[in-house]
């Protein structure tokens, strides 16, 4: 089971390119993040075409995030637990369907720039609440796949230059932290366990050359649980789709469980 991460940066301004890559790549499982509008302005329908069941927790013109899958999906929850007066669409989990399942988020953590600001804040209190959702779900001693993108430089070697970051909330030593503490719950990071080597990143920004020159950073993550961490067998970060017409600042990476190799 191939499943895709990507933040698409709206789905609809760039749906050309988004297509184009599904069409190429065929992922089993998409989460998509940014996608930038409601639910009822989501294409579902150009992904229905290529094969796929389509969840969406939508949000005019900022957040929103989706799920695809060639399987249908079932038990999906929209939102992340935690606080009620949580507005912003950020998370959607749903169990892909098949005679081997796999639980599944789509993840869009918050920016939390600038620092010191309330947006800082919440951004902690939301990595607060999916530690504390996280734990939950590895109770379930599932196979279990986080993904998405967490806004976090884990590492100096997760960015082409970590000085230029310093003062980001990215690259804080709390939001850092954060992430540690999620992975110490028992989950393993998909692209430290497969790779890991510097350079993987997976985030230019369309200002001051930074594609052209690879200022890069590494950003969007899947975590996964010791029953899916078991049958990990790649991690794909597609690269060159960040020098394609009209293309996100984020490039898909793909995870790839060998769930075919008998029970675990």
């Amino acid at each position: 089971m191939r499943i895709a991460t990507w933040n698409v940066n709206s789905v609809n301004a760039r749906l050309e390119t988004v297509l184009k890559w599904f069409e190429q790549a065929q992922p089993d499982v998409a989460c998509l993040q940014e996608i930038k509008c409601v639910d009822e302005k989501f294409p579902a329908e150009a992904f229905e075409r290529l094969g796929y069941n389509v969840a969406v927790h939508g949000q005019k013109t900022y957040n929103g995030v989706a799920m695809l899958s060639k399987t249908p999906l079932e038990d999906v929850r929209k939102g992340l637990p935690g606080d009620d007066g949580d507005d912003h669409a950020r998370y959607i989990e749903a169990v892909v369907s098949g005679p081997n399942p796999v639980r599944v988020a789509s993840i869009y953590l918050p920016n939390g720039n600038p620092i010191g600001t309330e947006k800082f804040a919440y951004k902690l209190a939301w990595m607060e609440r999916l530690n504390a959702h996280a734990r939950a779900l590895l109770a379930l001693e599932e196979r279990l796949v986080l993904t998405g993108d967490y806004n976090v430089i884990p590492e100096p070697q997760d960015a082409d230059n970590p000085a230029a970051w310093a003062g980001d909330a990215l690259f804080q030593p709390e939001t850092r932290a954060a992430f540690r503490a999620l992975k110490y719950l028992g989950l393993t990071e998909a692209y430290m366990e497969v790779d890991g080597a510097p350079g993987g990143y997976t985030f230019w920004d369309y200002q001051a050359g930074a594609w052209q020159r690879n200022h890069g950073i590494r950003i969007d993550h899947a975590l996964l649980s010791p029953q899916a961490a078991d049958r990990l067998s790649s991690v794909v970060i597609h690269r060159d789709v960040r020098s394609w017409e009209k293309p996100s600042d984020h490039v898909p990476v793909v995870v790839e469980l060998n769930l075919d190799a008998g029970p675990a």
